[in-house]
């Protein structure tokens, strides 16, 4: 397992993928960072003009937009970089080679998972340099920074796995793409439906939708059933994809 999500983290960083991916990333965030920044600043100029208004926020107008603006590009750079996990393997030919090597079901889905898993865990950490800038020209709560990190890093490992169960499924990546994009995108309409009237059609959305899970803790509220909300779909999907790769070598 540890062998095989060795070498799917080389993998990202040996073709033109990972760092593309790597790049946008950065990209989108600086950028952002930069608009967070801009929309702070005017209003607290035009706080500042108010001798009798109350002192802003940093973490309402900077900190939570910041990071709640992630989730729009992880609904896009995690398909990217799950499409190729299986999808791959079967469409160069190698895939019947490592299911017939004795590695089983679950490692291999654990390995392939945890490679991607890596990916992305150095692609947050290579945004350290945000809270870090920010920390030096104010003083923002550790605590909220903390758990905007976990929110976002829980919910991108979710939409990695959905994106593994895709491209468990096909041989092509570009099916693999489009089919966990379009799961995503409905997850995310279904988390902009909480206001529905219909109380129970709410009550069904806030336990489904992933996006109501991760929005207290863009304000610094960790919540243990948040927490074991994303924990159990992650190992969900895995199973899923584990079950699908079962099916096919009793085929």
């Amino acid at each position: 397992m540890i062998a095989i999500a060795s070498r799917e983290l080389r993998a990202y960083f040996a073709t033109p993928l990972g760092w593309i991916s790597l790049a946008a990333w950065l990209l989108v965030t600086g950028f952002f960072f930069g608009w967070s920044m801009d929309l702070y600043s005017s209003v607290s100029l035009q706080t500042a003009s108010n001798p009798f208004g109350d002192p802003i926020d940093l973490e309402a107008y900077l900190v939570t937009p910041f990071f709640g603006n992630w989730a729009v590009v992880l609904i896009f750079l995690c398909p990217a970089l799950s499409m190729r996990l299986f999808a791959e393997e079967r469409s160069s030919g190698s895939f019947d080679l490592l299911r017939s090597s004795g590695v089983s079901s679950a490692k291999l889905v654990l390995g392939k998972y945890l490679g991607a898993l890596g990916f992305l865990t150095i692609a947050f950490a290579a945004t350290l340099h945000y809270p870090l800038m920010l920390s030096h020209w104010a003083d923002p709560d550790l605590g909220v920074l903390l758990s905007c990190y976990l929110g976002m890093y829980l919910l991108a490992a979710s939409f990695l796995a959905v994106g593994l169960v895709a491209s468990s499924m096909t041989r092509s990546q570009v099916v693999a793409l489009l089919s966990s994009f379009a799961v995503l995108m409905v997850l995310w309409i279904m988390g902009l439906g909480e206001g529905a009237q219909d109380q129970g059609w709410r009550d069904w959305i806030a336990d489904v939708s992933m996006l109501p899970r991760v929005q207290p803790m863009l304000r610094g509220l960790i919540h243990g059933a948040d927490v074991v909300y994303f924990l159990s779909l992650i190992l969900l999907l895995l199973f899923v994809a584990q079950q699908r790769l079962e099916l096919e070598r009793w085929q």
